[in-house]
């Protein structure tokens, strides 16, 4: 769990990265839909060489992308094995132990964590090129016109970045943890299952009581800083709008109908 990358911001110089955060949200609204909206194996190529480039215009490392997807790859390899058993289309390719492995379900799968890859690169791009404080005023703003129904869009924004800032911490705090139950004797990579699921219960319980002890912190710390829900409250870093903020919008627009035209091939 070491060098977790989910959810934490580089600061490096690249245009990605000076966008305005709003644009940039809006604009991995409109990659998810068109990553959604691709149903063949060129479309997914498509969009894997589009991200590829996002990714080499953000001065990102690809090392950088697969250390975001460690903690979805149990996630993913049990997908995977699921759907080729569950999945009966096609021609049978191999029998194994009385279960069949479908030639769809080989491609379904794929096709399905193809996109899952995808979703995770997108993410991982908008979190890793913009600030917690830039992401939160853009949540705030893009949400802003639901304050005429009464929706506390401030607090949502905060609650958002709050959490998208303490996943690497909750990493490192279990790791730590691991750490001290494997001094204390409890091997959690080898032994029987029932040990196994025993190691991780007793990870449980010290995992709550941290996370509870950080958030009462953090909750001194902002109730020390005058911050109160409800209130209005001004900003010292104002958001603008450039030109090439349009420009990415227009081309995210582009791919999403170039997904299109290619699902139509």
């Amino acid at each position: 769990m070491n060098n977790i990358a989910l959810g934490r911001y580089v600061p490096l110089d690249s245009k990605i990265h000076k966008m305005d955060p709003r644009f940039k949200m809006v604009a991995m609204i409109i990659l998810m839909i068109a990553i959604f909206n691709v149903n063949n194996a060129a479309g997914s190529i498509f969009m894997f060489v589009i991200l590829g480039a996002a990714i080499l215009a953000s001065k990102l490392t690809f090392k950088f992308i697969l250390k975001s997807m460690k903690p979805m790859m149990f996630m993913l390899i049990f997908l995977f094995i699921l759907n080729m058993f569950a999945i009966r289309e096609g021609y049978v390719l191999v029998s194994i132990f009385g279960w069949n492995i479908y030639s769809g379900a080989i491609f379904s799968t794929l096709f399905i964590v193809s996109r899952l890859i995808q979703m995770i690169m997108v993410t991982t791009l908008l979190t890793a090129t913009t600030q917690p404080l830039e992401l939160t005023l853009g949540i705030e703003d893009l949400l802003s016109p639901l304050r005429r129904i009464k929706v506390p869009a401030h607090e949502i924004a905060m609650m958002i970045s709050i959490v998208l800032r303490y996943i690497p911490t909750l990493i490192e705090d279990t790791q730590r943890i691991m750490n001290a139950q494997a001094s204390r004797g409890v091997d959690l990579d080898e032994g029987s299952l029932k040990e196994k699921i025993t190691g991780i219960v007793s990870m449980i319980s010290p995992l709550f009581m941290m996370s509870y002890m950080r958030a009462e912190d953090l909750a001194d710390a902002m109730e020390a800083r005058g911050y109160y829900p409800g209130k209005t409250r001004t900003r010292y870093k104002q958001l603008e709008v450039k030109p090439s903020d349009w420009m990415f919008i227009v081309l995210s627009i582009a791919i999403l109908i170039a997904t299109i035209m290619i699902g139509r091939i």
